[in-house]
């Protein structure tokens, strides 16, 4: 297996530099389709950074030169001025509640990237973070580039260096000690990527409309592991962007990110029995410890293209 993921990374790993913005360009214009690329943010509570990256976007890749065909905000529900921020910096914001109304939202991050497919058109499929700080195009353009270039490619996830503060690398705090084991230990071929957490990959709608979505924070895990088992190992790569810098969040959030990862990754281990759906954390209080219990996100959204709505919108 080891020399399975040798060969991987050998073949299908690359840097952003390795694709300039002209040759990407000149390979969509040549190509006999097409391939329009949507860049999708999902949202909240992201007043700070969320218009940097969009204003990013538009000018380099969308007025400089014609990489990217449509930029969407998904607003998962802010109550600060994330929307108004996107809408000014030039991207279409759309609320997660008015996409699919039939179906009732639920919380997560998941949940918007599963509809977001609904109020997009492109070919290729780009998810961005929206709480990146010193935001370059390269995240973009470099995860974007071999799905243009490449035909056999499917699936692109970005790495980088996640610095913690000061300290280059330690970022990855959910990825070093939840995901990357178990992905070592379960996955075994899938131990190349160096981000598999990472909220920043493009994808072939084509693919992405066959794959169900985790509602939560485990959805970046399931459609990496779910598209290892539907389009093979050789489909799926990464590329280098650089540095991401971004907010961090405190140890108990992390902690429930960590559950909701081990969850996603013991359904598809057994699709039998669950672990409890739900994680104990302890805070301090006047009179000691005291506990508090939160849901772990269990539920997953249907492959897309089961949903009638968007069935009736790709046939026409």
């Amino acid at each position: 297996m080891l020399e399975e993921v040798e060969r991987w990374l050998t073949r299908r790993s690359w840097s952003a530099a390795d694709r300039p913005l002209d040759r990407l360009t000149a390979a969509r214009e040549s190509s006999p389709h097409r391939s329009r690329v949507s860049v999708v943010l999902p949202a909240l509570n992201e007043e700070a950074t969320v218009g940097a990256i969009v204003a990013e976007i538009r000018r380099e890749l969308m007025e400089k030169v014609q990489l990217v065909d449509e930029l969407v905000v998904i607003d998962s529900g802010s109550t600060d001025g994330t929307a108004h921020a996107a809408r000014r910096a030039g991207a279409r914001v759309v609320h997660r509640d008015a996409i699919l109304p039939r179906i009732p939202a639920v919380p997560g991050k998941g949940e918007v990237l599963w509809r977001s497919l609904l109020v997009t058109s492109g070919d290729i499929v780009c998810f961005v973070d929206a709480d990146l700080k010193d935001f370059s195009a390269d995240f973009v353009s470099g995860i974007v580039g071999p799905l243009l270039t490449d035909p056999t490619v499917q699936f692109v996830k970005a790495m980088y260096d996640r610095p913690l503060g000061e300290a280059a690398g330690q970022g990855g705090r959910v990825t070093e000690l939840v995901a990357r084991p178990l992905l070592n230990l379960h996955w075994p071929s899938l131990a190349g990527f160096v981000q598999p957490l990472g909220g920043e990959y493009a994808v072939r709608r084509s693919l992405l409309e066959r794959l169900p979505f985790p509602v939560g924070y485990g959805v970046e895990l399931g459609l990496l592991v779910d598209a290892l088992h539907t389009v093979g190992l050789d489909a799926l790569a990464q590329v280098d962007v650089g540095v991401r810098k971004h907010r961090h969040q405190d140890g108990q959030a992390l902690g429930r990110m960590a559950a909701t990862i081990y969850r996603t990754a013991q359904l598809r281990l057994s699709r039998g029995s669950l672990v409890r759906p739900e994680i104990t954390q302890f805070e301090r209080g006047p009179d000691g410890f005291v506990p508090r219990t939160h849901a772990v996100d269990t539920e997953e959204r249907p492959p897309m293209r089961e949903i009638a709505e968007y069935a009736a919108r790709h046939a026409a």
